[in-house]
């Protein structure tokens, strides 16, 4: 086994594919010679090839747009934008066609490529580097949304994204690209799309979250351990589609449902985790589930981003009113 950072395991998935299947290209701003922004792809030209992994110009639309007509002639291209907040110069082609080339075409043609971008804040960066999209994406018919936190995680997911015969939108938490190191297999091998973890079992409160924001979970987790509090913690990993299965059998054991999540709270992706619950596991319910989410605002500058994140200490102060709620 490797023992690898999650951007390092980003990097093992795409030489790992790479080697395997020759249909898989991989391009973007600053991708060949620099290794991209995060050198998520450093090494890849050099190993395989200027044709096979390649600069483009800054523009966004052209760079999905020329994936798309690439993956229905049959390639698997696997394109990086530099930011999530990058990403909205390519909306119209990602909503116009990435999605619906099934659909258009009644399932003659599919579009098998992989969206990767970095998301998220707590690198200190400037405006539209920080931005939490997933809700966007995951609200959009025809694509897939993963969000991996951990290096396993990472390599597993983005295998199994790039085999995928449908589009995924594949979201890289920025804050945690060095964050954690952990053991990868050297082997190919694929988690599941549409499949949470649960992290660690307990009984007084299901605790879910993804991506980066899975670092303060932990955090936050251990924390009231020690308090003699059981909490079970789940690892959405996919946020559309969502394992609904996995989080509404747990709430139904712990009774008690917290979800927290860097994007903005309206419209987001614990709203529809909280509406789940309330549908499939209300019987079972013992104080109303919550969410903890960013705040609705634009996100901040590096001075303000404290004010924006949220700590374990913010995760530990919520689930204590969700476990010591009484009607």
């Amino acid at each position: 086994m490797k023992v690898l950072t999650l951007i390092e395991a980003v990097t093992d998935a795409l030489r790992t594919e790479m080697a395997a299947d020759r249909s898989v290209i991989v391009f973007g701003e600053d991708v060949g010679v620099e290794g991209g922004v995060f050198r998520a792809t450093a090494g890849l030209q050099n190993e395989f090839g200027e044709e096979r992994c390649f600069d483009t110009p800054i523009s966004e639309a052209g760079i999905v747009g020329a994936a798309v007509g690439m993956a229905v002639a049959g390639l698997r291209p696997v394109v990086e934008i530099q930011f999530s907040g990058f990403s909205f110069p390519a909306f119209n082609q990602i909503a116009s066609h990435v999605s619906r080339i099934r659909n258009r075409t009644r399932g003659a043609m599919c579009a098998p490529l992989v969206i990767r971008m970095p998301y998220g804040g707590g690198i200190r960066a400037p405006e539209h580097h920080s931005e939490s999209v997933e809700a966007l994406f995951g609200h959009i018919p025809g694509l897939k949304v993963v969000i991996p936190s951990t290096p396993h995680d990472a390599k597993g997911l983005l295998i199994a994204a790039i085999r995928d015969p449908d589009p995924v939108i594949y979201l890289e938490p920025a804050r945690a690209y060095r964050a954690v190191r952990q053991e990868v297999p050297e082997e190919a091998y694929c988690v599941q799309i549409g499949a949470a973890r649960v992290e660690a079992e307990g009984d007084d409160l299901t605790l879910l979250s993804y991506g980066a924001q899975m670092i303060e979970a932990r955090h936050a987790r251990a924390a009231l351990a020690a308090e003699g509090r059981s909490v079970e913690l789940i690892d959405l990993r996919t946020i559309y589609p969502f394992d609904f299965r996995t989080v509404v059998e747990s709430v139904r054991k712990t009774g008690r449902f917290l979800v927290v999540h860097e994007g903005p709270q309206s419209f987001g992706v614990g709203a529809e985790l909280m509406a789940t619950v309330m549908e499939q596991a209300f019987d079972h319910l013992e104080a109303p589930p919550a969410r903890l989410a960013g705040p609705d605002v634009i996100y901040p500058m590096p001075r303000g981003e404290r004010h924006y994140l949220i700590s374990a200490e913010h995760i530990m102060a919520e689930a204590r009113k969700v476990m010591t709620y009484e009607p």
